[in-house]
């Protein structure tokens, strides 16, 4: 992943609202940083049904899922308690059995979190990699 991979994606992309409550944060009143993981997949899940692709109906009618194989994450700046945030997504990278993302966390224009995500096709019974179907390809391309 390049610096500039993660600071400037492309121009169209998906968002996501998030608000932080207590439960985000630590001690400080500062974001965990485990749980930009779960804003990350919030807006992962709701760019996916705003796709019209519903992970459960995949799952049983398809036998396929995607998880999480690796994640990258810059945290740049703190998210705080009551803070209004963005999640944004970007497919930069759709492979055989694999889709690649960049995410971002914004407060306002400031990024805050700067991640790559690579999701791997499984399926559901074995969690063994396999082919994106071929009616599901066009929907996650790269923007």
């Amino acid at each position: 992943m390049t610096p500039s991979m993660l600071n400037a994606p492309p121009s169209v992309g998906f968002t996501w609202p998030v608000r932080v409550y207590w439960e985000d944060t630590d001690a400080g009143g500062v974001v965990y940083y485990a749980n930009y993981l779960k804003f990350l997949e919030r807006a992962r899940s709701e760019w996916l049904r705003s796709l019209d692709i519903h992970q459960a109906e995949w799952a049983a009618q398809e036998d396929i899922l995607f998880v999480v194989r690796r994640v990258e994450a810059d945290y740049l700046k703190p998210a705080r308690f009551d803070d209004a945030l963005r999640v944004q997504c970007y497919s930069i990278a759709l492979g055989r059995a694999s889709l690649t993302m960049v995410q971002q966390v914004l407060r306002g224009d400031e990024v805050l979190l700067s991640a790559q995500v690579k999701l791997a096709c499984v399926s559901t019974t074995g969690m063994r990699p396999v082919k994106i179907p071929p009616h599901l390809l066009s929907k996650l391309s790269p923007a």
